[in-house]
């Protein structure tokens, strides 16, 4: 597991690129964010939002540039990059990414067992605590075919929370929910970030849905550059 360490960036990308084939997804991206930020990355459709946050966690090898987190290398040509597994880092997707074969409690329970050394007892607390934290007290044997949107989308949450992550990645997490349930699910990341000290980088179509909760706006536009927008 990478040390967090401080006074330093939570993430920094130098001259990151990633590829697939001849196509080049993004180029040249150098970005840092601070601990306990919570930064707005938007942009148009392909243009490289998602993939950067893949390759902050893991999920793709960079073609070339360095990924580091809390001041230690995650990933760099030449070098055995760091597992997902070791980063500190979870990844909440748009529509929720959830195991259909699971009950609320049974995703909660297999992450707690893969990411932990808790006991069966203390697995069942923490299962407990998780969702209380997101609301969802009772839905313990509930299938997440059987979730509403909004219930869905917290219970990914709770599953990112339960590896006790110090970095959160959204990938657009609000998007398949209406006004009231955008703003419960902004509502209690604004709590937890805050609780957890996460540090978020949270990457959206509309920086207004979440404008009030970021600490600044990044700007991507096509060919992987940058620009601040707030």
């Amino acid at each position: 597991m990478i040390d967090q360490q401080q006074n330093v960036p939570a993430i920094s990308c130098a001259n990151l690129s990633v590829t697939a084939g001849p196509v080049t997804l993004i180029r040249d991206i150098s970005l840092d964010v601070a601990q306990g930020e919570h930064v707005l990355l938007v942009g148009p459709s392909g243009s490289g939002k998602t993939t950067l946050l893949r390759a902050i966690a893991g999920l793709v090898v960079p073609a070339a540039g360095e990924v580091s987190l809390f001041g230690r290398i995650a990933s760099v040509p030449g070098r055995t990059p760091v597992p997902p597994e070791d980063r500190g880092t979870q990844m909440m997707f748009q529509g929720g990414a959830l195991w259909p074969h699971l009950s609320v409690a049974g995703t909660l329970e297999f992450v707690l067992k893969r990411r932990t050394s808790l006991d069966s007892k203390a697995r069942g607390s923490r299962i407990g605590e998780l969702l209380e934290l997101v609301d969802l007290e009772g839905f313990e044997t509930r299938r997440a075919p059987s979730l509403s949107g909004g219930e869905a989308q917290r219970l990914a949450l709770a599953r990112a929370l339960a590896a006790e992550p110090r970095i959160l990645l959204l990938d657009e997490p609000l998007g398949p929910l209406d006004a009231p349930r955008r703003q419960a699910l902004l509502d209690r990341l604004l709590d937890l970030g805050g609780r957890f000290d996460l540090t978020v980088l949270h990457v959206t179509h509309d920086p207004s849905e979440a404008s009030r909760i970021a600490t600044r706006t990044i700007s991507i536009r096509e060919g992987g550059r940058l620009a601040a927008s707030d």
